[in-house]
């Protein structure tokens, strides 16, 4: 592989519906997966595999994970079965010493943060994918950190995706603003488009922005976000919005990419992914 970085990405997945609905978000996803160079394998940072340590899956054959509850048959039917692979758990523990990466052998996988999104950028499940979790103990400065010596890695050949919300806030949500933002949610997303495509390191101190507790009253959704910032300040680039807008008031749908401008796909449909009226937000781990 030539020298030039392999694009980095952070995607605002929104409901899992999105892995089975077709959408201007989805539409965006696709066009990213189908511009970039193929990537010898794609490292996620998803909100979902949020635990007590920072961890790589080391598996070779990671099982397809439905963490939600409540959804249409449909959409537990999804498998997504790209290979794993385990040298690249060696790689990440090397590149980021001295802080400590333990192997996932069998407990973890690929969940629906990275799933929802990869069936549409990359249908074929034939790249190996590689989780690394998102340690809950640690600062939001450590996984901006982290995120930056993770750069090494795009110089052969890995993608390196987030997948959260930037904006996250299911207790907030309603539904009679499908494609809305509440005016705190749009004035937190206006700051994270400010400081992505502008100064990248800064993405932690965001916490301290007025709107934070509401945005992110837990940080499991944002922190994905940090990974890509780090990788952009590592860089000494800014990063480019990939598509942007707003579900249900409380949730924000955007996407940036690092090193890759990607025009957003245009006619598809507004809808951010449908949460059938059954579900209860707020313990359905979306």
């Amino acid at each position: 592989m030539s020298a030039q970085l392999m694009p980095a990405a952070f995607i605002g997945h929104g409901s899992p519906m999105n892995a089975l609905e077709e959408n201007r978000y989805t539409a965006a996803w696709r066009e990213f997966g189908a511009s970039v160079p193929r990537p010898r394998a794609i490292l996620v940072v998803s909100a979902h595999w949020y635990i007590n340590a920072t961890a790589v899956t080391a598996m070779p054959t990671p099982r397809t994970i439905h963490d939600f509850y409540g959804f249409p048959d449909q959409l537990f039917a999804v498998d997504y079965p790209a290979p794993g692979l385990p040298e690249l758990a060696d790689e990440v523990a090397e590149i980021v010493k001295p802080t400590w990466i333990g192997a996932d052998l069998d407990s973890w996988g690929i969940d629906h943060g990275t799933w929802s999104v990869l069936v549409h950028a990359f249908p074929g499940a034939d790249i190996p994918v590689v989780q690394l979790s998102i340690n809950a103990f640690k600062s939001l400065d450590y996984h901006l950190e982290l995120g930056a010596k993770l750069a090494k890695l795009r110089e052969s050949g890995v993608l390196i995706l987030g997948s959260g919300n930037a904006v996250h806030n299911l207790g907030g949500m309603d539904r009679h603003l499908e494609h809305r933002g509440f005016d705190w949610a749009q004035r937190f997303n206006e700051a994270v488009r400010d400081v992505m495509t502008g100064s990248p390191d800064r993405a932690a101190a965001l916490s301290d922005h007025r709107d934070w507790n509401l945005a992110a009253p837990t940080p499991d959704h944002y922190i994905p976000l940090l990974y890509v910032a780090g990788l952009g300040a590592a860089s000494q680039r800014p990063a480019d919005v990939l598509v942007d807008g707003y579900a249900y008031g409380s949730l924000s749908m955007t996407a940036f990419t690092l090193d890759l401008p990607c025009p957003q796909q245009p006619g598809a449909s507004e809808d951010a992914g449908s949460i059938p009226d059954s579900i209860d937000p707020e313990n359905s781990n979306i």
